[in-house]
Parts: structure tokens; C-alpha cells; sequence
């Protein structure tokens, strides 16, 4: 029986910007996203195919998937997105952090480079890559005692030691709002918070929404739509419905939104389907399809099943 290679169909379907089911794309990115973690060298060249785009939010999702692929391959795409200026500073952003994700230590100097940079998304951005990084290389990552997390992605840190049974809530928020402390520190803080789960680890994550940092809001509210929780519904449609708010705060309060499989964010959804910032809307139509596949009970949110 002949197996046909998927990738070229997905990179076609990931790249027609004249498609207006932007729903469909982001499946296929999903899906290249799968193949580039097994070593698949041409989804990451598909996936980076697609910075040609007009779409912020799409180009931001590609970095973010060449990020967690896994493949020096992709540090090229990202540094050179990083180091558009023309580019949009979310796309920007997200490809700084990619390259802390690999582990690139090749891209050192670029990212040191931009610390300082006069868009503070992009210079806080590049701080946590480098700190990523350097503490990958250092004696802590070999001794520190990480409770084993539930989720599989390629944080911008790692949590705050700790174990299951080792939990303090009212601490970690405040070093996680502690703006004497360093901003890695924060982050780590954060996703410990996470890696809890519980209705006061929420609680404390929301308090991080009125933080200064819109880099650092984002980061909250990407949180909550990998933990999915309907805890955090109010928080986030606070967040998503402010038209004062960052736009890549709010884009990513409504995709979280969408994680969430319950009926009462639906007409939430569909109101920010039709907000003025592209980047909302556009993210309002991803996250109906996320709310309606996880309604359906369908296994996988891609085109292609995951254990291709």
C-alpha cells in the first residue's frame, strides 16, 4: 500500500491566505506542528513557508509551533522573523521565545541583543529566552525536584521546584506579582501555579492579569487556556472584553476561552467574532472551532490523526 506524503497538502491548505476558513489552516498547522516533533524536516519547512502570510495571529502560531518542534532546523525562520522590523511585534515576540524554547544556544547573542529593545514585549521576550537557555545548561536543571507536569509544551520556563504534595499558593502569588523579582523567577512562579491546578492556583494566576507587563498578561492567559478550567471564564472574559487591554492579551483570553468546553462562552465567542482588532476577531472565529470540536468529543484537533 503506498503512503502519501501529507505535508505538501497541508503546507498548500496552511498557506492560501485567500482561504477565508482560517479554522481549517490553523488545523493543518496543528498537524505539520505533530510531524516536525517526529523529525519531520519538511513540516518545519512548511510551517515556516507560511510567514509570507497577512495574518498576524497566524504567523504568531507558526513560531509558536517551530518553537515547540523541537528541530534546530527551525532557528533560521525564527531569527529571521525576530530580527524583522517590519514584522508585527506579537509575531516578533513569539519568535524570540521560539528560539528559548529550542534551547538554540547558537542564538545567544541575537536574543542578548534585543534585551533593551525599545518594544518591551520583544525586550522581555529575549530576557526569558536567554535565562531559558542559561539555566538549561546549569547545575540547577540537573538537581532541582520538578513535580511532573500534566502538560507537554515547551514553557518560556520551567516551574518553581516543588512536588505534589508541596503546595502554597498565597506564596507563589506573590512572588509571581513581586516586581522586585526577576521576570524568569515570575514566569517560573506562573507555571508552578499551573502545574497545581486548583481553584486557588487560579485565583492566583488571575491576580496576575493586572500586572503592568502585557508580555506577562499574555503569558496568564495562555495559561488558562492550556489548563481549560471554567474557573477562569470570568477572569478571561474580563480580559478579552477590555478594548483598552493589548491586542495580543486579549487575542489569546479569547483562544483560551475557546479551550473551554462550556456553553456560556459561546455568545461571548461570537461577539468578538465582530470586535474592530483583526487579531480578535480572527482569534474568535480559531476558538469557536476549538469549542466546537471539544464539544464533539472527536480525539484529535487536526486534519491528520496525532499518531500518524
Amino acid at each position: 500500500m503506498t503512503i502519501t506524503d501529507p505535508v505538501p497538502e497541508l503546507c498548500r491548505i496552511l498557506c492560501d491566505d485567500a482561504s477565508p476558513n482560517l479554522a481549517l489552516r490553523f488545523r493543518a498547522l496543528f498537524s505539520l506542528k505533530h510531524l516536525a516533533t517526529q523529525g519531520n524536516t519538511s513540516a518545519v519547512e512548511a510551517i515556516a513557508a507560511a510567514f509570507v502570510s497577512n495574518s498576524a495571529l497566524l504567523k504568531h502560531e507558526l513560531a509558536y509551533c517551530l518553537g515547540q518542534s523541537k528541530q534546530f532546523s527551525a532557528a533560521a525562520p525564527l531569527q529571521a522573523v525576530l530580527q524583522d522590523e517590519a514584522e508585527d511585534s506579537m509575531v516578533r515576540h513569539e519568535a524570540g521565545e521560539a528560539l528559548g524554547a529550542l534551547g538554540h544556544t547558537p542564538s545567544l547573542e541575537l536574543l542578548r541583543s534585543y534585551i533593551g529593545h525599545k518594544e518591551e514585549v520583544i525586550s522581555q521576550t529575549c530576557e526569558l529566552a536567554v535565562a531559558r537557555i542559561e539555566w538549561e545548561a546549569s547545575e540547577a536543571a540537573k538537581t532541582e525536584l520538578l513535580q511532573t507536569s500534566a502538560f507537554a509544551s515547551i514553557d518560556p520556563a520551567p516551574p518553581l521546584p516543588g512536588t505534589v504534595k508541596e503546595v502554597d499558593c498565597a506564596k507563589l502569588q506573590m512572588k509571581l506579582n513581586d516586581q522586585s523579582v526577576p521576570l524568569f523567577e515570575r514566569y517560573r512562579a506562573m507555571f508552578r501555579l499551573r502545574d497545581i491546578a486548583s481553584p486557588e492556583a487560579i485565583d492566583a494566576l488571575a491576580s496576575g492579569l493586572d500586572d503592568p507587563s502585557a508580555l506577562f498578561r499574555h503569558e496568564i492567559a495562555f495559561v488558562f487556556g492550556q489548563l481549560s478550567d471554567p474557573h477562569s471564564i470570568p477572569a478571561l472574559i474580563k480580559a478579552a472584553g477590555n478594548k483598552s487591554e493589548a491586542s495580543m492579551v486579549r487575542h489569546e483570553a479569547v483562544e483560551a476561552l475557546g479551550s473551554i468546553a462550556d456553553e456560556r462562552v459561546e455568545e461571548f465567542l461570537k461577539e468578538y467574532a465582530k470586535d474592530e482588532e483583526r487579531v480578535v476577531r480572527e482569534s474568535a472565529e480559531v476558538a469557536l472551532d476549538m469549542a466546537e470540536f471539544e464539544r464533539s468529543g472527536q480525539l484529535e484537533y487536526a486534519l491528520i490523526p496525532q499518531s500518524a
